[in-house]
């Protein structure tokens, strides 16, 4: 009877959870990759708690001041509460602050300050972040908007509840006004790509009369002086507070004035914390609800909507409101107030390749903002950026606001001006950033006249740069068709577009260094992680012909020796190469995944398994991406396989998941892998759905056994972008054992520039 009762309860509450509205916002876990650290990344994210692309994160800090790795999962002790703009720890942090809810305890310093705190104890959700404090016995809630942010501490009974403001140091100021129980303040700390005016300024405001303040000057407390600036500039506020009292702080900040700020602040002004939660909550539903999924493995499910998540944090909004209402930005390149939009914190090596087209395909109006962001970022400094944090940074290699600018024009994006980022990719393929040689081409002189940057002439990652600038000069010609630019102009683009074939060496099937003469580096091994490569080494980037598969195909000889290359990556073992260099963390990650010298955890190779579409064995891409998706990512706090890297990684897998992958953006094409859901809608913004439905996929059926596309047998190894804009029903028949007679025609192959 015991077993019959417990069985029906078990029904009725299956039953009222179906009932439930679709939230996939539950299914997200932001502490997934913070168990990370500077020799082995598991994702390198913090817990970023904040709205869709808002302009302001909000995160518990466990590290310190400065610390890239702000929050880790292994840490004891939490030392503040920040606000944060990090996209990356290796590119750090600017326009930051902390505060820190404390007892009894007027320590500054974030050591002696800090409190113990226990997983079981905290709450993090997208929109909204709880734990509590153990030291102190106060629970610290916060839920952010796009650029405030409202706290809700609850105190015990104490004469002594107090409140940290830190600014951090390099530059600060901070300053009490009693009457209205506030304190503002600003923070000039940065990692680099900022004007010299650069400020970050803030308001906090407390719903409870301030009792007691006491500034804080370089670590020092100052009780007479109710402003101070200087190199670290801090405050302490108090109140006397009941057991269980509430006392809530509303803060905001701007980066272009503190009448800004307060303009700002109006976002968390008469509404309460529970109306804003649920306002956080209500939008991040709306806009990972854009695809919905119907799966009874809930592990899968919650690494898909956390992925989702972490992809649709950056690039971030970095404009605001004035009082009348429009968008205006403090421009990270020229330090002026201009009208407008701008974006930011994203490095588009890393993003070119599915960030951008997964924002094409379910977020494109968007995308239309961030187009209008580059063209404004044109206008400031005179090049697109490349790794923007805020402005121009030092990161990376490659011209790939191309393939970003490309992708947009080709999928439809509007309200920008299209003409002027012409003129913008041909200023920035032919020229280099006085100050900032990661923007525009490092080496462009060497690269227009050789075909190929070589090595030995001081331009180091030599390889890499010629096989990502053939890419982005195909990108630049399909812009200039699509805009119909002359045949004169295009020309050069067009045969630049085949640079990648100047650095095939035949004799080992690999892209290979040479000299201004010509010739092969004779000291060469594939396996080495070495100069004339980024990140990687030749086995990673010798695929990195993202444009013209077809083309590579040729040089190795035909699809077999193509195919058989390919598998070489994966049998190879991973501690090949270990010993090429100094050890850096992308080459640990590769090694211990025990894949061969397939490296996902880093973005060069990641489009790698899908290329046996390319060489008539689709099967084996069905293989090979489904293994990557379920044993490199899970939702735990190790669950990725390297750097998360501004949402790249974590679109790879929302596109693979769903069951296609964008190879070459600005095709307009996807190809297909492995889809692992049962069923998948996709509600595309035009009001056009997209369902995409699997047979016997499960954990052991990987291969596609028969796909159909609005009802009929579809034999191709991709799906057009337009084919899913006009909305479509798909179906995939999985089976544990591959089809080999299915996907293996011409007809079926993606596009390749060889055979455009």
């Amino acid at each position: 009877m015991k077993r019959t009762l417990l069985s029906f309860f078990f029904a009725i509450g299956l039953l009222y959870v179906s009932a439930q509205e679709f939230s996939p916002v539950d299914y997200v876990n932001p502490l997934i990759g913070t168990q990370s650290k500077y020799e082995l990344s598991n994702g390198n994210t913090y817990p970023a708690i904040a709205r869709p692309w808002g302009m302001n994160f909000w995160t518990p800090q466990t590290g310190n001041m400065g610390d890239g790795w702000v929050y880790t999962y292994t840490a004891d002790k939490i030392k503040g509460f920040k606000q944060t703009h990090q996209p990356s720890p290796w590119n750090n942090d600017y326009g930051q602050f902390s505060i820190m809810p404390m007892i009894n305890n007027l320590e500054f310093d974030q050591e002696k300050r800090a409190s113990w705190f226990s997983h079981k104890a905290e709450i993090a959700k997208p929109y909204y972040y709880s734990v509590y404090l153990a030291d102190y016995d106060i629970t610290t809630e916060f839920a952010p908007t796009e650029r405030a942010n409202i706290f809700r501490i609850t105190y015990p009974q104490t004469d002594s509840a107090v409140f940290v403001i830190d600014a951090f140091d390099k530059g600060s100021y901070v300053k009490f006004i009693p009457e209205e129980n506030k304190v503002i303040g600003y923070s000039t700390r940065n990692s680099g790509g900022v004007p010299d005016n650069f400020k970050n300024y803030f308001v906090i405001v407390f719903d409870k009369p301030v009792e007691f303040y006491r500034g804080v000057r370089n670590g020092e407390l100052v009780e007479d002086e109710r402003e101070i600036e200087d190199d670290h500039a801090g405050a302490m506020v108090g109140f006397r507070t009941a057991r269980g009292e509430v006392v809530t702080a509303r803060v905001a900040s701007s980066f272009i004035s503190f009448e800004q700020a307060e303009l700002n602040l109006k976002e968390v002004l008469e509404k309460s914390f529970e109306e804003i939660k649920q306002e956080g909550r209500d939008r991040w539903n709306e806009v990972l609800g854009r695809v919905e999924v119907e799966d009874d493995n809930l592990d899968r499910v919650r690494t898909f909507y956390s992925a989702l998540y972490r992809s649709t944090l950056f690039p971030r909004d970095f404009t605001e409101f004035d009082a009348e209402g429009k968008r205006y930005h403090y421009s990270p390149y020229n330090g002026k107030v201009l009208p407008g939009a701008m974006f930011t914190d994203t490095g588009f090596w890393d993003t070119f390749r599915s960030l951008f087209p997964l924002l094409n395909l379910l977020y494109p109006s968007m995308n239309d903002q961030m187009q209008e962001g580059l063209v404004n970022a044109y206008k400031e400094s005179g090049f697109l950026p490349e790794w923007a944090s805020p402005g121009h940074r030092e990161s990376m290699i490659g011209n790939n606001s191309a393939s970003v600018v490309a992708d947009a024009l080709i999928t439809g994006r509007e309200g920008y001006d299209k003409a002027l980022l012409w003129e913008a990719l041909e200023s920035g393929a032919n020229s280099v950033h006085p100050d900032i040689s990661a923007t525009g081409r490092t080496g462009y002189q060497l690269y227009n006249e050789l075909g190929y940057i070589p090595y030995g002439e001081g331009v180091n990652q030599n390889v890499a740069r010629t096989l990502e600038y053939a890419f982005n000069d195909w990108s630049i010609y399909q812009y200039g068709k699509a805009i119909g630019r002359p045949e004169s102009e295009l020309q050069v683009y067009k045969q630049r577009a085949l640079n990648y074939r100047n650095l095939f060496d035949p004799e080992t099937k690999l892209m290979r260094p040479k000299d201004t003469e010509g010739n092969f580096r004779p000291d060469f091994d594939p396996s080495a992680w070495s100069k004339d490569y980024t990140e990687g080494n030749s086995w990673h980037w010798s695929f990195c012909v993202f444009h013209d598969p077809q083309g590579l195909i040729d040089l190795m000889g035909g699809k077999k020796e193509f195919v058989q290359m390919l598998d070489t990556v994966f049998v190879i073992p991973s501690y090949e190469g270990m010993k090429s260099r100094s050890m850096i963390h992308e080459m640990r990650e590769m090694q211990v995944m025990n894949m061969g010298q397939y490296a996902h955890g880093n973005q060069p190779i990641q489009h790698m398994p899908y290329l046996y579409n390319y060489a008539g064995q689709p099967w084996k891409s069905q293989f090979w991406v489904r293994k990557i998706m379920d044993k490199l990512y899970q939702p735990t706090p190790d669950g990725y396989c390297g750097d998360e890297d501004n949402g790249q990684t974590s679109a790879w897998y929302v596109f693979s998941a769903l069951g296609f992958y964008s190879v070459a953006p600005g095709t307009g094409q996807y190809v297909i892998g492995s889809p692992i859901f049962d069923k998948v809608t996709l509600h595309l913004e035009n009001g056009n759905k997209v369902e995409l439905l699997t047979d016997d996929q499960g954990l052991d059926g990987p291969y596609v056994q028969q796909m159909k596309l609005n009802g009929k047998v579809y034999d191709r190894n991709y799906i057009q972008y337009t084919d899913l804009m006009d909305g479509a029903k798909i179906k995939f028949e999985m089976a544990v054992s591959p089809n080999k007679e299915r996907g293996i025609s011409e007809d079926a192959v993606p596009y390749s520039f060889s055979t455009e």
